[in-house]
């Protein structure tokens, strides 16, 4: 549903506020802004199905971007900032993108961009001037009058790239209006976790990613105020809840320990009271991690399993998941099954792949229908996997293993890495962790940890012989790492996706670059 009723009902309302500045837009402004903006891209010839593409900072602009798409008809593609100008120029002709807008905060990457993607007739800049895109804020000026069809847009977002080159992950179009109900994420926040006009919701991850954008569009669907942070840092975290009477907010795990890693005074100094509603999902959050949250935030945190794909979503409550920790909880959308490698479904307690069934497809990766069939499960093509192994229990509850690219195999015997990962994260010698396998001439792999040490901490043999010790202490000994190499910073999205793939080519091609 689109937010323009609350132009109308509460206009001087915040919508969208950045935590750091305290600039914002009310919701009238959103309203405006999105319309000139649909009006442009209507009279520059783009129609429903066209792709408009955002290449920003964590701006206040890309929801008018966000939003004029959807009143449009049209696809957004958000595109992540922190992609080289190669990567990005990929995005936008794969995309087939008619327009892309830009922030001047990133104009050295939008000029590169922009002399690889000669198909663009359509370039917009805000916040600046960028050679070779127009004025972003004196062309809404002279924009005309809102339009009065508006078919409902979708984003079509790519993924991470953790195992291979970033996909499209496009979606059918809504057949509805944009300010027709229909939306099943609004209908879950709003019935499952309650959120309404009065609540305020802080959004501390790079918008281009999906959770932080379609979050954040469904808190202005149902009149709430979105907290917006230009980067991520544990104490400006607390300190925003505090500031602007946060009541709900979606993290990702490694967000959990760098504030777990905080001094206590600094924990302290912030107050959480109007804090009901705490939301991670994105990445495996190691059971250890999350306990410690709830000892410090009560029984306030949720957590979603689900993908940019949008083929299933599962969800555990704090109550529920202290009685089964580590799940990902109950399917709230789509019916889980488990899989072996030849579409083979496994009982309860088995480990496989993960499919979700819907009624029909609910995506397909754009230009790569190979990529698609190879999502679907060979005899149900409405039953699609994003490649993650787990297994359910009696009760129909989610465990998630790892992805199924990533599993070890050693002496014939599976190994998950996400196990012993867990098992290191909360190691006080340990800034960061990441678990692979490297071949091994006997037992085909082993295991190798690579860790990121806390600063002050001396890497050395001492320290490997310590961390292999702590794992064999606490999960089975055939899992533990056979060896550790010390890293400076390991390879991970800002909204913490670990790149695995990087780090194994790395190792192979280019071990310079991994270890110290």
């Amino acid at each position: 549903m689109y937010p323009g009723k609350f132009a109308q009902t509460t206009p001087d309302k915040t919508a969208v506020v950045i935590a750091e500045t305290g600039e914002s837009r009310t919701y009238r402004e959103l309203d405006e802004n999105s319309a000139r903006l649909a009006r442009l891209l209507h009279d520059a010839g783009l129609r429903r199905g066209d792709v408009l593409a955002v290449l920003s900072d964590n701006r206040l602009e890309v929801f008018d971007v966000y939003w004029a798409a959807m009143r449009s008809g049209l696809y957004v593609t958000a595109i992540n900032r922190h992609l080289s100008a190669d990567e990005v120029a990929y995005i936008i002709n794969d995309s087939g993108a008619k327009a892309v807008v830009a922030s001047a905060g990133l104009a050295d990457l939008a000029e590169r961009v922009a002399a690889q993607t000669p198909n663009i007739a359509l370039r917009y800049a805000f916040g600046g001037s960028v050679a070779g895109y127009r004025d972003y804020e004196s062309e809404l000026d002279g924009a005309g009058s809102p339009l009065t069809q508006q078919p409902c847009g979708a984003a079509m977002l790519y993924s991470s790239g953790t195992t291979g080159k970033p996909k499209g992950v496009k979606p059918p179009l809504p057949q509805r209006d944009v300010d027709e109900p229909g939306d099943p994420i609004v209908g879950l926040l709003s019935a499952v976790f309650g959120i309404a006009s009065e609540d305020v919701y802080l959004s501390p991850a790079p918008v281009y990613h999906a959770a932080p954008l379609r979050w954040s569009a469904v808190m202005h669907s149902l009149g709430a105020t979105v907290v917006m942070m230009e980067k991520f840092d544990p104490e400006a975290f607390l300190a925003a809840i505090d500031k602007y009477g946060v009541t709900a907010t979606q993290v990702v795990p490694t967000m959990f320990v760098r504030m777990l890693k905080l001094p206590a005074d600094v924990r302290e100094r912030y107050s959480l009271e109007r804090l009901r509603l705490a939301i991670h999902a994105a990445a495996p959050c190691p059971p250890e991690v999350k306990q410690k949250m709830i000892e410090w935030w009560g029984p306030i945190i949720h957590e979603y399993y689900g993908a940019t794909e949008g083929n299933g979503i599962t969800f555990i409550d704090t109550e529920q998941w202290l009685a089964k920790p580590g799940s990902v909880g109950r399917s709230m959308l789509g019916t889980i099954h488990i899989c072996d490698d030849a579409g083979v479904e496994l009982p309860a307690g088995e480990t496989g792949l993960v499919f979700f069934e819907r009624e029909e497809l609910p995506f397909e990766y754009h230009n790569d229908p190979e990529k698609t069939k190879s999502a679907q499960h060979p005899e149900h093509p409405a039953w699609t996997t994003v490649g993650d192994a787990g297994y359910v229990d009696d009760d129909g509850f989610l465990f998630l293993a790892d992805r199924q690219d990533f599993m070890i195999i050693s002496g014939g015997v599976n190994i998950y890495p996400r196990e012993i990962e867990d098992t290191l994260a909360l190691h006080p010698k340990v800034a960061d962790v990441a678990v692979i396998g490297v071949p091994d001439n006997e037992m085909g792999e082993q295991v190798k940890a690579l860790v990121q040490p806390a600063p002050e901490v001396e890497a050395d043999a001492g320290l490997e012989r310590e961390l292999i010790d702590y794992v064999r202490d606490r999960i089975a000994h055939y899992k533990a790492p056979r060896s550790v190499e010390f890293v400076a910073e390991l390879p991970r999205t800002p909204t913490g996706k670990l790149l695995k793939r990087l780090l194994k080519q790395r190792l192979t091609e280019q071990p310079e670059e991994v270890t110290r």
